[in-house]
């Protein structure tokens, strides 16, 4: 775990990938704002040994991008004082439509399901984005099952509208990695009949992230100008910026 996980990694105990998405400089050379914005995978699990740290936080919305069954299935973030909580669902197809093969390039595959869900997903991820874009809401934690894959690209996107350079988004992506491992040795100590979790659950190489936001700009110019096709706003791409940077 190098330094900067360790600045920007907020622990738990049985949630593994909650990290703080500011500290990053822009090309402009202004900076990401620190606790405005929290990434996680699934909070349902927040027990009361973690209350207290996730209530000293100060989180006002979360945003819970997992589909419907998910929620169902596992329930969601406990109740809060003067938390929000938004269930934003991005319509995808379920990934064991197209189910990863091992010795398959797993970069590319991620790379695939993240452009499915940015064609389908369109309406999902401006709504997420246009909440995180409006300061009221802040701090916001937006998350998901994992943490790394709807979560990584709503993250991603609102980086790249900030101007971080590709290659530290694509950097705190595939921190995702070791906090899916946490999780996968946790599950299995937990629940020790469980099935082996399949390579694509666990694993976030940042060549997906570059792979998904260069393919982003090809197929509409820009990032920017993908959200607008989303449906995010000039002003809410403004707001972003405005509340978001220092």
């Amino acid at each position: 775990m190098d330094s900067i996980e360790v600045n920007r990694r907020i622990p738990f105990t049985t949630t593994f990938n909650f990290r703080d998405v500011g500290g990053y400089r822009t090309r402009d050379d202004r900076t990401v704002r620190t606790g405005r914005l929290y990434r996680s995978d699934s909070l349902h699990r927040l027990d009361d040994d973690d209350r207290d740290t996730f209530a000293a936080l100060g989180v006002r919305t979360v945003i819970d991008l997992r589909r419907p069954h998910e929620v169902e299935r596992d329930g969601r973030v406990p109740d809060f004082d003067g938390l929000t909580y938004r269930h934003i669902h991005p319509d995808h197809a379920e990934w064991g439509d197209q189910p990863y093969r091992p010795g398959d390039d797993l970069a590319r595959y991620l790379a695939d399901r993240y452009a499915d869900l940015a064609r389908t997903g369109t309406a999902g991820l401006a709504e997420a984005i246009g909440l995180i874009a409006d300061d009221a809401n802040a701090p916001v934690v937006v998350h998901c099952v994992a943490g790394k894959d709807r979560t990584g690209i709503v993250c991603g996107l609102t980086l790249a509208v900030l101007g971080v350079q590709d290659s530290e988004i694509a950097a705190d992506y595939a921190l995702s990695t070791e906090a899916s491992q946490r999780f996968g040795a946790w599950l299995s100590t937990t629940f020790p009949d469980v099935s082996e979790i399949p390579a694509p659950f666990l694993s976030s190489p940042a060549e997906t992230m570059l792979l998904f936001l260069a393919e982003i700009r090809a197929g509409h110019g820009s990032v920017d100008d993908y959200l607008r096709h989303a449906g995010v706003t000039e002003a809410q791409l403004t707001a972003l910026r405005t509340h978001l940077l220092e």
